[in-house]
């Protein structure tokens, strides 16, 4: 199991002069308007809870107001909660002193803001090192480190101009290359392609994933766009007016919501577009090893199996109709079972192939398509009844109850 990284312990904020005087109507349930009116505090948080792994992307969602960008803002303590922790690598960063606080935030975690943040007096490569500087690295060693990154990026050629001169695609390259440049394990990303163009920030989502297979990072992302989320988090948290709602993978949030506010974010999303046939696919029950075409048949009328996937050594060979084995003449049935027999022979997927790109696949065949993973080895199949199913709309607890 993978190693929480980031452990958020009981966090509420309460904005206002006196929080900690009115922090108990958080505790009895009192709703964020309610406490806005009586007391003149806003709720910022209320009792959040969560682990972060170590080497994954964490989205954090919600509407303008629903306090994603405030919960960021703990991670780092750019904002102190007014109750709960902060847990890093096992120690309470709200315990740190201001010495400690500014080692942390230059070593441990840097942050890519949506307005790009970047200096414009400084050149690309001197944006790119900033954090270098600040931690005394000489700066031959800095501009190096730096182009690296830039090339990274994608700006090799643009060092030496300034941020003015690029576009908003750029500047936020700049950004992102500005907050890897420090080597620091834990990446903050608050709404940072939301102010790009769709075509350029699709182009930063696919570059972050990329990044992202290489790096290993630990990357905190939020965001108002649930297609974004789908497409780069590992994990979602839904919150609403401060309250964490909903907390799991991709799949999970999309087939499951857990209440009628998530399912309204997940209702107009294109199903066959987020989802990946590993959360798909049922498990493939009809197994056979057999070597030639009469062993097949013999199993396969033995088991009354339709259909059936012939798998010898735990590899996956091919897989077999038992119509179309009926009709191989009895004097065919010594003959070694090979692409002759399997109707399959050119139609498989991987666990991690997109829906959309296997629908017309699952449309041109009678039987269920084999999940083939890169070993060869059997791990599922896909049915057009299964993607049917997935791709019906989401109904509501008393629909699924009058057709139970």
């Amino acid at each position: 199991m993978t190693e929480t990284l980031i452990k958020i312990e009981g966090l509420s904020k309460l904005f206002g002069k006196t929080p900690l005087k009115h922090i108990g109507l958080v505790d009895q349930g009192v709703s964020k308007d309610e406490i806005l009116a009586k007391t003149g505090h806003t709720l910022g948080l209320k009792d959040i809870n969560l682990d972060i792994k170590r080497g994954e992307i964490f989205v954090i969602m919600g509407l303008s107001g629903s306090g994603k960008s405030t919960l960021i803002r703990h991670f780092n303590r750019l904002i102190d909660p007014t109750r709960g922790k902060v847990i890093v690598e096992g120690e309470d960063i709200m315990t740190f002193d201001p010495k400690a606080l500014r080692k942390f935030r230059q070593k441990k975690m840097s942050m890519v803001f949506q307005r790009f943040g970047l200096l414009p007096h400084y050149t690309v490569i001197e944006n790119v090192a900033f954090g270098l500087k600040t931690q005394g690295v000489p700066k031959i060693e800095r501009r190096e480190k730096a182009a690296g990154w830039l090339k990274d990026v994608g700006l090799a050629g643009y060092e030496e101009q300034y941020p003015s001169q690029l576009s908003g695609g750029q500047q936020q390259r700049v950004g992102l290359a500005r907050a890897l440049c420090t080597d620091a394990e834990i990446l903050l990303m608050d709404e940072a392609f939301s102010a790009l163009d769709p075509l350029i920030r699709s182009e930063m989502q696919d570059q972050l994933i990329a990044l992202q297979e290489k790096l290993k990072k630990t990357i905190v992302f939020i965001t108002h766009d649930l297609d974004e989320a789908l497409r780069i988090g590992d994990r979602i948290a839904i919150l609403r007016d401060g309250e964490l709602i909903q907390v799991g993978e991709p799949a999970d949030i999309l087939l499951h919501p857990a209440d009628d506010y998530v399912e309204s974010f997940v209702r107009d999303v294109n199903r066959a577009r987020a989802l990946t046939v590993d959360t798909v696919m049922k498990p493939a029950i009809h197994r056979i090893s057999a070597e030639t075409v009469g062993e097949a048949l013999k199993e396969m009328r033995t088991s009354k199996q339709e259909y059936a996937y012939n798998i010898n050594d735990e590899v996956y060979q091919g897989a077999l109709a038992l119509d179309q084995l009926e009709e191989v003449p009895h004097t065919a049935h010594d003959e070694p079972l090979s692409d002759d027999y399997y109707y399959d022979s050119d139609v498989s997927v991987e666990p991690s192939t997109v829906i959309e790109e296997v629908i017309p696949d699952t449309l041109d065949n009678l039987h269920p398509i084999p999940v083939i993973d890169e070993d060869g080895i059997l791990k599922g199949e896909l049915s057009r009844q299964s993607i049917s199913e997935i791709l019906s709309p989401i109904n509501s607890d008393k629909e699924k109850e009058v057709h139970i």
